[in-house]
């Protein structure tokens, strides 16, 4: 059994994967704009919402999917990181990095 120690080191292992992914796979234009302490807050936006928006609750379709409007989530962490004072982000562009989390976690189901 792992400690919380342990299990808080794999988090943090998994988010670093992750954000590494995500700056793989965005558009060269975006790779120098988004640093990785910022995709990591948009990681944690994104999951945010998720719980926030009911999703995570929804019934999936008769192919087992949950229809999931990338847009909304984009919109939802450029509106969050306006609040909190991470910036103006553009939604058009955080919507790359919204796309790419879908496809790191589709990837990486257990």
């Amino acid at each position: 059994m792992a400690t919380l120690d342990d299990e808080l080191r794999m988090d943090d292992e998994e988010n670093a994967r992750e954000a590494e992914y995500i700056l793989s796979t965005l558009p060269a234009d975006l790779k120098d704009k988004y640093d990785r302490p910022l995709l990591r807050y948009m990681m944690d936006a994104i999951v945010d919402y998720y719980y926030e928006s009911g999703v995570l609750e929804a019934e999936p379709d008769d192919d087992g999917y949950v229809d999931i409007d990338l847009q909304k989530v984009a919109d939802y962490v450029c509106e969050r990181a306006a609040k909190e004072g991470r910036g103006d982000l553009d939604p058009a562009e955080v919507f790359f990095v919204v796309q790419a989390d879908m496809d790191f976690q589709e990837e990486n189901l257990d």
